[in-house]
């Protein structure tokens, strides 16, 4: 089996939930085995990664060393599996990745993704004008933000 670390998250930074839960996982990041990556940043460019913002915005992204994308619960399950074994997060993703609670988290995932620009934004990101779902800088190309 192919070394799949580092894994690089591909997170809305001006999500107050999402910040919060990839700052947990920094804190514990198990020998450097995660990577960060920002995408409502205004250097983000997602067209280098063969996406686009709305894809990328539309759920968490992980993408492994060899350049494979997972998305959604699995993208979580992804993450917590570069945890130690014995850690609640290699638990979670054990669990999580049972046939049919796979299937509810999904589920329940999507509704969460889909509303979540509904929920309160960082301050500092809404500060930048960068917190507005849309971000209004889907064509880099032009040059527009």
């Amino acid at each position: 089996m192919a070394n799949v670390f580092p894994l690089q998250i591909y997170f809305d930074g001006s999500c107050r939930i999402c910040s919060a839960e990839m700052e947990s996982y920094r804190r514990k990041n198990p020998d450097n085995r995660l990577e960060f990556i920002d995408i409502s940043a205004d250097d983000f460019r997602p067209e280098e990664h063969g996406k686009s913002l709305a894809e990328f915005m539309s759920e968490l992204h992980v993408r492994d060393a060899e350049g494979n994308f997972t998305t959604g619960i699995d993208a979580f399950i992804a993450i917590w599996q570069a945890f130690p074994s014995g850690s609640v997060w290699r638990f979670a993703a054990a669990v999580l990745g049972l046939p049919g609670l796979r299937s509810l988290s999904r589920g329940g995932y999507r509704v969460f993704a889909r509303y979540r620009h509904l929920l309160p934004r960082r301050k500092q990101e809404c500060d930048s004008g960068t917190c507005h779902f849309n971000h209004e800088k889907t064509d880099h190309s032009a040059g527009e933000r």
